[in-house]
């Protein structure tokens, strides 16, 4: 059964989901970017439901300043107390949990690495965001090519499609765009900056208290730029061939099987 709950964090009342089951493990979905707790067209809510049908009680919530909850948002950096209120509030509503696992897509798995300690068991990361917030504030900047890893393996699919080849012939491709994503194969990598969010992503990774287990959507831009500035190399590392930064659709199966089966 599906309830809808309130809690307190700094004097604001936060807005909250229990997906109500028998089980002992549970899991806390903490919401990506801007997205209320029921997600990007609802996902989160179904999945919500698909664990809890299979006997896990699951506790969503909208941090301050989103949806229903009260105060400012001040996004995911300073999520903690959200966080760890919502652990809290978890517990009190489905005392029967001994453990809580917590999954967190783009910015929320960003936050559940960076907010550590948290009283939780276990993590599941997907396709964490790595961008800093200075390289986002410039107006006048081009939109972010993706890593070089994914522009060489994107040209080399093509030039194997007879297709492609055929459209450049015949100068259906944008040159300028073509060139532009060639230059980039050769741009070395620069050094990331030791306060960089990705270098603290790596040295949380490194510190990390509890198992935790990295989802990547491989065609996913976001995803694409952790692989290539982050090294979990302590850290599992599961990979979906698809685009979908929300794992919609089909691509919802792959996930919630990844999810339970860390949910024992």
């Amino acid at each position: 059964m599906r309830h809808q709950l309130s809690f307190a964090c700094e004097g604001a009342a936060l807005a909250a989901t229990l997906d109500d089951a028998p089980g002992t493990s549970g899991l806390l979905i903490v919401s990506g970017g801007n997205e209320i707790r029921s997600g990007a067209h609802r996902g989160m809510a179904i999945l919500a439901r698909r664990i809890a049908d299979a006997g896990h009680p699951v506790f969503r919530f909208d941090r301050r300043g989103i949806g229903d909850s009260e105060d400012d948002n001040g996004g995911f950096e300073s999520s903690a107390p959200d966080i760890a209120a919502a652990i809290a509030a978890f517990r009190t509503a489905a005392p029967q949990v001994a453990r809580i696992v917590a999954f967190g897509n783009c910015d929320a798995a960003s936050a559940l690495l960076l907010h550590q300690p948290l009283p939780l068991d276990a993590l599941i990361l997907a396709n964490p965001w790595t961008y800093d917030a200075e390289a986002d504030d410039e107006a006048d900047a081009e939109p972010a090519l993706p890593p070089a890893a994914a522009i060489r393996a994107r040209y080399l699919s093509r030039l194997k499609d007879p297709k492609s080849l055929l459209r450049l012939v015949k100068g259906e491709i944008d040159l300028r765009k073509l060139a532009r994503g060639l230059s980039a194969l050769g741009r070395r990598k620069p050094e990331t900056a030791p306060d960089s969010l990705a270098a603290r992503l790596d040295k949380a990774m490194a510190a990390l208290p509890c198992p935790a287990t990295i989802l990547l959507a491989t065609g996913d831009r976001t995803a694409q730029a952790f692989a290539e500035n982050c090294r979990p190399d302590a850290l599992p590392v599961e990979r979906l061939d698809s685009a979908s930064h929300s794992f919609a659709g089909a691509d919802g199966d792959w996930l919630a099987t990844r999810i339970l089966e860390r949910l024992g």
